[in-house]
């Protein structure tokens, strides 16, 4: 059985890394998860930093991120969020629905708003995007790197070379990843 890790808001908000992190979840390497929360909290903040977007728009993406992975929505999870302590309680549904699904990781930037001592008795850790995506790079270098093919492949307005949207990815916090990804591509 495929490990499972929940995406976390931050993670989901730049374009470049969502469209990245649900591609690799469509692989089978892992089960994706996350839930109406964190959904909620990815767009309403794209639609207050990004105000030219339509609604419309938006609301598209999450119908595609929710169609393109299976079984990624966690519920039942709200009534776990009362006994949970985490350093900001507006983190607790993460950690709720990560328990809820049965995860083994939250992937985040914000890792120390989930220290490893609140979270291992649950039998979750907290997981930076660049060491999650360089352990699944470890775990099949081929369908990672494919999956980054497809990803430059599928921009069209405006079209980006695999150069480009690594450049791109790389900026997203993912260095290590990109890094690796660029070997790949010269060996």
């Amino acid at each position: 059985m495929a490990f499972t890790a929940v995406y976390d808001a931050n993670v989901l908000y730049p374009a470049p890394l969502r469209d990245l992190l649900v591609r690799l979840a469509m692989t089978g390497l892992f089960r994706a998860r996350w839930s109406e929360e964190i959904l909620d909290e990815v767009f309403r903040n794209i639609l207050k930093d990004r105000p030219e977007l339509r609604p419309e728009q938006l609301n598209r993406t999450r119908e595609l991120m929710n169609l393109a992975v299976r079984d990624a929505m966690v519920q039942g999870y709200q009534p776990l969020m009362a006994e949970l302590d985490l350093p900001d309680p507006d983190d607790r549904h993460v950690l709720a629905a990560a328990i809820r699904s049965g995860a083994q990781s939250i992937v985040t930037h914000n890792l120390k708003d989930f220290p490893a001592n609140r979270l291992a008795p649950y039998g979750v850790e907290a997981v930076h995007p660049d060491a999650f995506i360089l352990d699944l790079i470890d775990l099949a270098p081929g369908a990672v790197f494919v999956v980054v093919q497809e990803q430059a492949a599928s921009l069209k307005n405006p079209a980006m070379s695999l150069d480009e949207v690594l450049d791109i990815l790389e900026r997203n916090q993912i260095p290590r990843s990109v890094a690796q990804l660029r070997g790949l591509l010269h060996q």
